[in-house]
């Protein structure tokens, strides 16, 4: 391993000692971790708070906890989206040496220095900060693979539900920029910034029904997590395309029940209905840094958090009062 010299043996980071909300979370010391030989290990300037970390800190659905521990995470330091500056590389890493600023996801990224899968980090865009380049990684990679899932183009009728979240932000801007025409469906108090990410169409979801036969659309992303498989055909033409991603209200055991009945009903019917099980790479970062250099794609970035309030960061997250993204200052 080649290195640079690190200042300490250990280093403040955010942990869990248990399953459970945000009140799990507390700021501790922690032994720096050791790259292996195909990891990076990067000082962290900033991180970003997406859903899926908190389903690991929930351990809900219940069927992560196979992988992640049965009674307690193995993994005591949550976050996954990363920004910051490589410290250390492994004797397999070519791509990255010390110095270098990356972005990308790696493992316990609520911490000073985080290791990453050299697979997993791309260089950061200079044009972004490190806490706008920390929320991009996961939450614009899965729009992206969902857009793609869909087969989104130009011209089409793009319907975005949950438009104003993490993910749902990203899919709005993306699908924009490919020329799409976007509906977004949001609460009342966050059409605004459905409307500045691009979309030509909003819908405030307490009072409109997207699916009221008013409008067909050729495809519709559903983040938001609630409509039944039905509802999401009867908004669709009879060609068009629904792709679900995660699923809030799926279930506790699997959290995967309405994406299944999607993938199992396609087959069965004139339209095509499929599931986005998002994957974590770095092929999807050097597709989405054009679109944040050019400026097409910005992210949205609700507040700035410095690492010791990351539970009330996550507090907020948990209430469904973000819009856009959350980032975690880890070093100013």
């Amino acid at each position: 391993m080649s290195s640079t010299r690190q200042e300490t043996a250990t280093m403040r980071a955010v942990v869990q000692d248990t399953y459970g909300t945000s009140e799990v979370l507390g700021l501790a010391d922690r032994p720096v971790p050791t790259p292996k030989a195909d990891q990076v290990l990067v000082r962290v300037h900033a991180a970003g708070l997406d859903r899926g970390t908190w389903h690991l800190m929930t351990g809900t659905p219940y069927a992560v906890r196979l992988a992640m521990g049965l009674t307690r995470p193995r993994q005591a330091i949550p976050g996954r989206d990363l920004a910051g500056v490589v410290e250390a590389v492994g004797a397999d890493v070519t791509r990255f040496a010390p110095g270098d600023e990356v972005f990308g996801m790696g493992t316990g990224t609520f911490a000073e220095l985080a290791v990453a899968p050299e697979g997993k980090l791309a260089p950061k865009p200079a044009n972004l900060t490190f806490a706008e380049a920390a929320v991009v990684p996961i939450s614009a990679g899965t729009a992206l693979q969902a857009l793609d899932g869909g087969r989104c183009a130009a011209g089409q009728r793009v319907l975005v539900t949950g438009a104003s979240g993490g993910v749902g932000s990203y899919v709005v801007q993306l699908a924009a920029a490919m020329g799409a025409e976007v509906t977004g469906v949001a609460s009342a108090a966050k059409l605004d910034l459905v409307r500045s990410l691009g979309a030509a169409h909003v819908l405030d979801y307490a009072v409109d029904d997207f699916a009221d036969d008013a409008q067909r659309y050729d495809l519709v992303i559903d983040i938001a997590g609630n409509p039944s498989v039905r509802r999401l055909r009867r908004a669709l033409t009879s060609s068009g395309s629904a792709v679900v991603v995660g699923g809030e209200d799926s279930g506790k055991i699997l959290g995967m029940s309405r994406s299944l009945r999607a993938v199992l009903t396609s087959p069965f019917v004139s339209q095509r209905l499929t599931m986005t099980v998002a994957k974590e790479r770095a092929s999807d970062l050097a597709l989405l840094t054009p679109y944040l250099e050019s400026g097409a794609v910005v992210p949205s970035i609700d507040r700035t958090y410095p690492l010791e309030q990351a539970p009330e960061a996550m507090a907020r997250l948990e209430a469904g009062e973000v819009r856009g993204k959350i980032a975690i200052s880890v070093r100013t």
